[in-house]
């Protein structure tokens, strides 16, 4: 598992992005990462495979210190995309671009042509397999970010604001992918403002504030607490608050995702209770 335990980050300005921040993540979880500009989220994943060493405290990765590990032996269990995927294209072509690591880590070249198609496909790429990643829009570069990751199978995958720049129908997909993903045991790992995509996804929600964790819980949970998501910088989803507006109406106040919201109508038209 991931343990991150009392951890303090300054950065070399001076200033403190964490706080003794304590956090236990399992293999097999999926996990959001929530809050405010500036709360630290993206600071803590940067621990996550060694980017950043804890000022104080102690970050371990299946029981390895990640002060003991180089990044790039960490990068092997951990895949992290950055929010921003310029940060991490650096290649000819797309193709090349999603082989970089699979050659990186000593995969053969069988492993290598395979995986790459398969990433390819999986994040619909193909037809830009020769293109260079620049001349592609933000996100679509945020896809082949996330597809040079997911190519070397890391256990653990660490998305930062993975819906930026992507439309309805890619959300979709990504959701799907991310389920599909955690369903076979992969850890996932996000950041997101994107609360209605949080919510449909319903993972566990750690939020944070002012570089310290203030909620750690069910989706479900954390995202009807109106004090903990406005103390968060963040308002309750959409059909959240629909719900609770009509909770005297007999409704549930805590459906956080639409997948919930037809399910509980559709029984209650069933049962002429509506």
């Amino acid at each position: 598992m991931i343990e991150v335990d009392k951890v303090s980050y300054a950065y070399s300005s001076g200033t403190v992005a964490l706080k003794e921040v304590s956090l236990k993540i399992q293999r097999g979880e999926f996990v959001a990462i929530m809050g405010e500009n500036g709360a630290g989220k993206t600071t803590l994943i940067k621990h996550l495979n060694g980017l950043f060493k804890p000022t104080k405290g102690s970050v371990t990765i299946d029981d390895v210190d990640t002060r003991e590990r180089s990044v790039a032996e960490l990068s092997r269990k951990v895949g992290l995309v950055f929010q921003n995927p310029d940060h991490q294209l650096f290649s000819e072509t797309v193709e090349e671009e999603i082989a970089f690591g699979l050659v990186n880590f000593g995969y053969d070249p069988e492993t290598v042509k395979r995986r790459t198609v398969w990433a390819l496909n999986l994040l619909d790429l193909k037809r830009y397999r020769d293109s260079s990643p620049f001349m592609l829009s933000g996100g679509e570069r945020k896809r082949v970010a996330l597809a040079s990751v997911l190519a070397w199978n890391p256990e653990y995958i660490v998305l930062d604001e993975p819906t930026i720049g992507q439309d309805q129908m890619q959300k979709d997909r990504l959701r799907e992918l991310i389920i599909q993903l955690n369903t076979q045991g992969r850890t996932v790992i996000i950041v997101s403002h994107d609360i209605e995509f949080v919510a449909d996804c319903a993972p566990r929600v750690v939020l944070m504030s002012q570089g310290g964790i203030i909620a750690d819980g069910p989706a479900s949970t954390i995202l009807t607490d109106y004090g903990k998501v406005l103390a968060a910088s963040l308002v309750r989803p959409q059909i959240t608050q629909l719900f609770q507006s009509l909770s005297d109406l007999g409704l549930s106040g805590n459906i956080i995702d639409l997948y919930e919201a037809e399910r509980l109508l559709v029984e209650l038209i069933k049962g002429d209770k509506l």
